[in-house]
């Protein structure tokens, strides 16, 4: 089996610099963990919280939880100097860099240094702890909600979604 390119490790260091969050449309996708913590941290229900924050996204299997964003662009939880929610963000931001579809390739990951500094600077992340973040973003998984529920989201609850 071949060695991934990332095996030596690479360096990253995040730059704050809110690109990631900011000017460029994208998805968050919330897993079950991100949902609990944010709907605790918040102190709303679902339907409230999914009104303010999310929208659904066709995966062609379901449909996906995601972060809204704002009209520019920006994501829904970012604010004048940062994310508003950076201790219980979703797993998705936190791994942030290292994603399958950025380390597909050393091209892939040098284009995406295009839009972030920290790409290529600062700390050397071992393999280990790259393939820990690519293991956890995997893990985690995703919200799939069939499209029956899909049509009336402000009747599903918490407990439906979590498995509570």
């Amino acid at each position: 089996m071949e060695e991934p390119f990332y095996a030596g490790g690479l360096r990253f260091s995040c730059a704050k610099c809110s690109a990631c969050c900011r000017g460029g449309p994208g998805y968050v996708f919330l897993s079950k963990h991100d949902l609990a913590r944010l709907l605790g941290r918040l102190g709303l229900g679902f339907p409230e919280f999914f009104k303010r924050y999310c929208t659904l996204v066709n995966t062609g299997i379901g449909f996906a939880l995601s972060l809204a964003e704002k009209k520019n662009y920006d994501c829904i939880f970012w604010e004048a100097g940062g994310c508003s929610i950076y201790e219980d963000r979703p797993v998705q931001c936190s791994t942030f860099p290292f994603w399958n579809s950025i380390l597909a390739t050393p091209e892939c990951w040098t284009e995406a240094g295009d839009d972030c500094p920290g790409i290529n600077h600062g700390e050397l992340r071992s393999r280990e702890y790259i393939e820990e973040r690519l293991w956890l973003r995997r893990s985690e998984g995703q919200i799939l909600i069939d499209a029956q529920m899909a049509r009336r989201p402000e009747l599903i609850d918490a407990d439906t979604l979590l498995g509570s």
